[in-house]
């Protein structure tokens, strides 16, 4: 039976349904097992134990068959004459995945056929005081796609059956080059009855006006089922539990606030993030009653897609209260392959740590899932800046009445939904849908179709029912329809891939000059640690079955193979082939951003592909999908510091004939990028050094650090130095300092570091407590270590640094944090550590 309904002062009585004894079975079968609601039919046959873990080795493979089966879900639940009494009794469904036929007491309620739309059902006649039931009959997805739209020509790149644009859901869980195929079927977000008033208020509009003197309005309009003037509304604005403005009511529910010293939202990194609550109530003019409550949290801010005609063609870039903001982040993929249930922890997890690296933006990506409210939460607490996607990826997509009707119906409620919230940058209308199906777009008819959904229809959509956050219509998107490189250095987003798919030189970053770069990156393996939760020993060669298995991007193990050769020397074994791929990636990643950042203002944004896992993985991510810091999301919170010292060095090396090596490296360029506040002072210092450890240069230069600024602080003039003691024997430490405070540093390197005679080095290790889940760690050595990695096998632990540089004589001091209370013996018995001179 489900639990106890509950009636708030709102006047809407709910009985929730997400937790009542749920029932599922084949729908070819009799036997019901149990099932969780909010989730979906992998979770429960893996529950049941009907099936192996769906991430174990090579399980996936084995579980397709499941996307090909309907499901049957049920429940039984208690309903009383009161509830009944309500003028309004409505089935409300938040998301159903996704081909779904919903019957009450055995009466067909509805159908449906999008997972992102929620839904409403008049159901008062239905229901009977007593015992009732709920029947919702999940059709496959994967069935409905191949028999569906069969007009349709194109597909996404990703899914093998080229069918998962024609029905509105998940797009990567058909498949994706970093994600398994789980074409899931339930009901994945909240269930319930309500009942209320024949009138209610169920949500309400907020738009902000910022005027010169510093003053805020707001302008607040309802959102009601039934009539708008038989309600009378009251409204509340407060900060931190103190009201925060004055009230003026406009008429049919309209307000108005002004807010005369507003405390501003900022990004990451340029401020504080005060929120404040609005709540909007309403009762009944005729009795008096209740007729709903609602409330929203909101940061009173300005968020501008800043696009003006200057000397390189037009800007790209966005100004919150008037301060352009160069976008530090990376892109965001679902947090699991099942995305029902989802908790605040599970997103918290990664957000925080994205926080933590310095990040200021998230692009929501256009294959997943319009995200929960515990993800704009942390999103607007964290100062996050979101790009938000609509859910269309890497395809063209139908453009049939149907189609266009039921995206229509998706989009307003997506946008009603979040058009308030205060990390809400940009709405994009796709994801490489203009760059990947260019081909099939040269087709009247399917160009046709995108100009209805992407340059019309969402835009309208937002216009409408959001008015005041921008809209793109695709990224990458070019406003002269070019697709070039060379069109992205003067206007629009790029994602960039000549690194990686096209395999070109990790330079090549450097070759272009882009004006906004939303994707690129570089692939590299899971820790063993992660790697272990799917395979074991015994089967956890990266060639082998089941690694093979978790690496979806074809050909992506030579890739990742290819360019750790081009950078290092071969591995001991495969734990140091895992950790160099960790380094490649980082280094790659340094090397594009570092590049965009001195672009700065010309490039105002690096977003790399991408922070996080769905599963565990070969990925791009930084973060794994256990939660574990990759050596690149150590490293990103150094590149996208706000105050940033970055070497371009001039020149490369390359091979001829006969492998010889050539290198044309004379100088190096010293940059100083800063975007923090406020403006301060710094000292730029520089020394060279020969890999025995003596100092062959050194040099310092006071400089001023101010907002937006990129300067070329230094160019050193190193080609007597590089011929006189062989570039393989020589590196760069570059550093920039503030009130003897070590605000940024690196270590630069003339030529592929497996050409360098690194030393090999003593390391000692002093480890204090500092609570019962604190320690702090000194490192010293007595020379130089690169990347210098430390780990505690077997146990979990936050560090404040990691893969870092170890200079000879020096002490590195690092904080780490236990979820558990460790003995400080343990911790000395089982620290492991390394750096890269210890992987041949």
């Amino acid at each position: 039976m489900t639990s106890a309904k509950h009636s708030d002062p709102s006047g809407i009585t709910t009985l929730p349904l997400s937790k009542s004894a749920w029932t599922f079975r084949n729908a070819k079968e009799s036997k019901f097992y149990p099932a969780t609601v909010p989730g979906c039919v992998h979770t429960d046959l893996r529950t049941a134990g009907l099936i192996p873990d769906p991430f174990w080795g090579s399980n996936e493979l084995d579980l397709r068959w499941i996307e090909n089966e309907d499901w049957v879900y049920e429940t039984v639940f208690q309903v009383d004459l009161e509830q009944l009494q309500g003028e309004r009794v409505e089935l409300v469904a938040d998301g159903l995945d996704t081909i779904a036929t919903v019957s009450v007491n055995g009466q067909e309620v509805a159908k449906t056929n999008n997972m992102f739309i929620g839904y409403r059902w008049d159901v008062k006649s239905l229901l009977k005081d007593g015992c009732n039931t709920i029947s919702i009959h999940f059709a496959s997805s994967a069935v409905y796609a191949r028999e569906t739209r069969t007009d349709y020509e194109g597909g996404v790149l990703n899914d093998p059956e080229s069918r998962a644009p024609v029905i509105r859901k998940e797009q990567c869980q058909f498949g994706w080059d970093w994600g398994p195929r789980f074409v899931t079927a339930g009901i994945w977000q909240d269930i319930r009855i309500e009942s209320a008033p024949a009138n209610v208020l169920r949500s309400f509009k907020v738009e902000q006006e910022h005027r010169e003197n510093g003053e805020v309005l707001l302008s607040v309009s309802p959102e009601v089922d039934g009539r708008l003037r038989s309600l009378d509304y009251s409204l509340e604005v407060s900060l931190n539990g103190v009201s925060a403005g004055t009230v003026a009511s406009l008429g049919n529910g309209r307000f108005e606030v002004l807010i005369e010293n507003p405390e501003l939202w900022w990004p990451n990194g340029l401020g504080s993030q005060p929120l404040y609550e609005i709540c909007l109530s309403a009762t009944s003019k005729q009795t008096g009653t209740p007729a709903g409550s609602c409330q929203k949290t909101i940061g009173l801010r300005t968020i501008k897609l800043v696009r003006e005609a200057d000397e390189a063609g037009e800007s790209f870039y966005f100004s919150v209260n008037g301060k352009p903001v160069f976008a530090k982040g990376a892109n965001w993929i679902p947090v699991h392959a099942f995305v029902a249930g989802l908790t605040r922890d599970d997103y918290a997890r990664d957000l925080e740590s994205a926080a933590a690296a310095n990040m200021n933006m998230i692009r929501v990506w256009g294959g997943g899932i319009y995200e929960t409210e515990d993800f704009y939460d942390l999103c607007d607490e964290l100062g996050l800046l979101v790009w938000q996607d609509f859910m269309f990826a890497c395809a063209h997509y139908p453009g049939d009445a149907a189609f266009v009707r039921s995206v229509k119906e998706e989009a307003t409620q997506q946008v009603k939904r979040l058009h308030h919230r205060a990390s809400l940058a940009l709405w994009c209308g796709n994801n490489e849908s203009e760059l990947l199906a260019a081909k099939a777009l040269t087709v009247p008819k399917n160009l046709k179709d995108y100009k209805r959904v992407f340059e019309k229809l969402l835009p309208e959509v937002v216009s409408k029912n959001d008015g005041q956050t921008d809209y793109w219509q695709s990224s990458p998107h070019r406003p002269d329809g070019e697709n070039g490189h060379e069109a992205g250095e003067k206007h629009g987003d790029t994602h960039f891939w000549d690194v990686w798919h096209a395999r070109h030189p990790v330079k090549s970053y450097e070759k272009w000059n882009f004006r906004f770069c939303s994707e690129f990156g570089m692939q590299s393996y899971s820790s063993p640690a992660t790697n272990a939760t799917f395979c074991s020993a015994e089967d956890n060669n990266v060639f082998g079955p089941a690694m093979e298995n978790h690496q979806k991007n074809c050909g992506g193990n030579q890739v990742i193979l290819d360019y750790v050769s081009r950078r290092y020397r071969f591995p001991k074994s495969q734990d140091d082939l895992i950790y160099l791929s960790q380094l490649n990636q980082a280094y790659c990643m340094q090397v594009g951003v570092e590049h965009y950042r001195r672009l700065m203002p010309h490039c105002m944004g690096a977003l790399y592909w991408q922070l996080n896992d769905c599963w565990p993985v070969a990925s791009w991510s930084s973060i794994e999908f256990t939660g574990r810091w990759k050596a690149l999301h150590f490293i990103a919170k150094r590149f996208f510091s706000p105050a940033l010292v970055t070497a371009k060095v001039d020149g490369d090396e390359s091979w001829g004939i006969g492998n010889y090596r050539h290198s044309d490296i004379e100088q190096l360029e010293l940059y100083t990028v800063f975007d923090g506040v406020p403006n301060a002072k710094g000292l730029l210092s520089w020394e060279l050094f020969h890999v025995n450890g003596e100092s062959l240069l050194q040099g310092t230069k006071r400089v001023n650090l101010r907002y937006g600024e990129s300067k070329s602080q230094k160019t050193l003039k190193l080609a007597k130095l590089l011929k006189k003691h062989g570039r393989d024997n020589l590196f760069m430490r570059i550093a920039l300092d503030s009130d003897d405070q070590r605000l940024s540093e690196d270590t630069v390197f003339f030529t592929p570091i497996r050409f360098v005679e690194l030393p090999k080095a003593e390391t000692k290790v002093a480890i204090r407590k500092l609570s019962k889940t604190e320690f702090e760690l000194d490192f010293t050595s007595t020379a130089f270590q690169h990347r210098f990695e430390f780990d505690f096998p077997g146990l979990c632990c936050k560090a404040s640094d990691n893969y870092f540089e170890l200079y000879a004589g020096e002490t590195k001091t690092v904080q780490i944090e236990f979820p558990e209370p460790v003995a400080l013996g343990q911790l000395k018995r089982g620290i492991k550590y390394r750096s890269l001179v210890n992987t041949y």
